[in-house]
C-alpha cells in the first residue's frame, strides 16, 4: 500500500508516471517518477535506467516491451483544456470561469470583433477563421472538452462534425430542441455512428433554469466540473477506487486491482481504465462489463490466494467472442495484481 500512499501525495503540477512491468521475474514491480525524478520503487534492486530511458514521449498511458519484458507507463497528471467554438455573449463568461478553474481555453470564430473579444477576455489562445479550417488545427484529446455555441444551425453542424472525430472529454452543443434534432440527424445520415452522437452533451448545461448569457456559461461550466470530476482523480484512479484502497471497510478484505494496460480494435473502454474485485464478491469499476469481467474476477481471486500478478490477454474477436455475445472486437491485455493493505 506504501506505493498507493506515495501515489495519492503526488505534486499533481508535476510530470508524475508510475511504470509497472508486466512480464517476466520482475512482474509487478512498480516505479514511481515525478518529473523523472525516482520518488519510489517496490523493489530498489531492479535496474530501472532502461526503463526511464524508454518513456513514451507522446505522453500517453501505454504499454510498450523495453528489452524482453512488456512495461506499463501511466501518467499521473490529468490535464484538461477546453475549445469553444463561437465567440458570442455565452463565451464571455465561459473565458472568465475557465481562467478562474485554471483551465486552458481556445476559442474560434471566424468574425475579427468577436475574436478580439475574447482576447480581451482572456482566452489562452484565439483562432479567427472559419470553424472548419480552425477546427484542423486543434487535436484534441481525452482531457479536451469541446464547447459548441455558435451563432446558427449550419456553424453547429461543421463543427460537430469535425469535432466528433476527435479525442475528446466531452462535447457539449447548444440550441433548440429542433435545431440539435436536425443537426444529430443529418450527421447520422452522413454515416456517424449513433453511439457518438448520443454522447453528445445537448442541450448543453446542467439544468438550473439558467437565462441570460452569464447564467447559461453558469450552467455549461457546472457540467463540465461534474464530467471533468467524475473522470480520475489521481491519474486513472477515480474516487471510488481510491476510497476501496483505502477506507477501514474494506481494509482487511483482500482485494484484486484490475488495470486495462493495453487495448487494439474496438474495445469498450480505454487504456487506464481499472476496477477491483474483492474477496466478499463486491466490486469496484467496470473494464468493460459482460462476460470479460466474468473471466476476469476468476484471475483476480486465484491471484489473490497465490498472491501473484498476472497479464490477461482477452480477444474479443472472432467466433468465439460471437458466442459469448460480446458487441466490441477488440483485443485488450488485463493486469491483474493483488493488494497487500499493510
Amino acid at each position: 500500500m506504501e506505493f498507493y500512499n506515495k501515489l495519492y501525495n503526488l505534486d499533481m503540477t508535476r510530470e508524475n508516471i508510475a511504470v509497472t512491468i508486466l512480464t517476466g521475474a520482475s512482474i509487478g514491480d512498480k516505479l514511481l517518477l515525478s518529473d523523472k525524478e525516482k520518488i519510489y520503487t517496490t523493489n530498489e534492486n531492479s535496474d530501472w535506467n532502461e526503463v526511464i530511458a524508454q518513456i513514451p514521449e507522446n505522453k500517453k498511458s501505454q504499454t510498450i516491451t523495453v528489452g524482453k519484458e512488456k512495461i506499463y507507463y501511466e501518467f499521473m497528471r490529468q490535464s484538461f483544456n477546453v475549445v469553444i467554438c463561437g465567440a458570442g455573449h455565452i463565451s464571455m463568461p465561459l473565458i472568465k470561469m475557465c481562467k478562474m478553474l485554471a483551465l486552458p481555453v481556445t476559442v474560434i470564430d471566424d468574425r475579427i470583433t468577436f475574436t478580439n473579444n475574447a482576447r480581451r477576455e482572456g482566452a489562452d489562445k484565439v483562432i479567427c477563421e472559419s470553424f472548419v479550417d480552425a477546427l484542423r488545427k486543434v487535436e484534441g484529446d481525452t482531457g479536451t472538452f469541446f464547447i459548441i455555441v455558435t451563432r446558427g444551425h449550419r456553424y453547429d453542424q461543421e463543427c460537430l462534425q469535425s469535432i466528433i472525430q476527435k479525442e475528446n472529454a466531452y462535447i457539449g452543443m447548444i440550441g433548440s430542441k429542433l435545431r440539435v434534432k436536425k443537426v444529430l440527424e443529418y450527421l447520422e445520415s452522413e454515416g456517424t455512428p449513433k453511439e457518438k452522437l448520443d454522447a453528445v452533451y445537448t442541450p448543453i448545461g446542467l439544468k438550473i433554469g439558467a437565462e441570460t448569457p452569464a447564467e447559461i456559461a453558469v450552467s455549461i461550466m457546472a457540467q463540465v466540473i461534474e464530467v471533468k470530476n467524475k473522470k480520475a482523480g489521481a491519474g486513472t484512479y477515480p474516487e471510488e477506487l481510491r476510497n476501496c484502497l483505502f477506507s477501514e471497510k474494506h481494509r482487511d478484505i483482500p482485494k484484486s486491482l484490475v488495470t486495462l494496460v493495453s487495448r487494439k480494435g474496438s474495445a469498450p473502454r480505454e487504456v487506464g481504465t481499472k476496477m477491483i474485485i474483492l474477496k466478499d464478491g463486491n466490486t469496484e469499476g467496470t473494464i468493460g462489463g459482460g462476460c470479460v469481467e466474468a473471466n476476469i474476477r476468476q484471475t483476480a481471486l486465484s491471484c489473490m490466494d497465490n498472491m501473484e500478478s498476472r497479464l490477461v490477454k482477452v480477444d474479443m474477436t472472432g467466433i468465439e467472442a460471437e458466442e459469448e455475445g460480446m458487441v466490441c472486437g477488440g483485443i485488450v491485455e488485463l493486469f491483474v495484481e493483488p493488494i497487500i493493505n499493510i
